[in-house]
């Protein structure tokens, strides 16, 4: 929350700021470390999305507006993935922006090496990883 006299920030910056707090992941990191076991992918692309391009094999998929609940290591909800704070994570979203931000959410619960995939999906697709339909 912005204090009396602050000035708005806009997504542009608020991406900048956010993004500042970790080190983002290109396409053949995220590969590399996922097939490695060192890193969790985490798809939160809408149903439309996936249905239209594809899915990233071995990744999860958790809808963005469950990502919290089902990542967060103390949570009732969580996934059996979500293991400890020291969990990996790399969210990819369709271009690489809701991401930054779910990757910052995920921070704020403490698990400290969150990350997003640079450009996205679309990104992981043009590089010629593995999707499948």
């Amino acid at each position: 929350m912005s204090g009396a006299g602050e000035r708005p920030v806009g997504i542009d910056e608020l991406l900048e700021r956010v993004r500042e707090g970790y080190d983002r992941v290109d396409p053949e990191e995220a590969y590399d470390a996922a097939r490695a076991g060192e890193a969790v992918l985490v798809d939160i692309r809408y149903a439309a999305l996936r249905e239209r391009d594809g899915l990233i094999p071995g990744a999860l998929v958790v809808e963005r507006n469950e990502l919290e609940w089902r990542l967060d290591p103390q949570g009732s909800h969580r996934l059996p993935e979500a293991t400890g704070h020291e969990l990996r994570v790399v969210v990819i979203c369709n271009e690489g922006y809701a991401s930054s931000l779910a990757a910052a959410s995920l921070h704020s619960l403490g698990l400290h090496r969150a990350t997003d995939l640079i450009g996205g999906f679309q990104a992981w697709r043009a590089a010629g990883l593995p999707v499948t339909a």
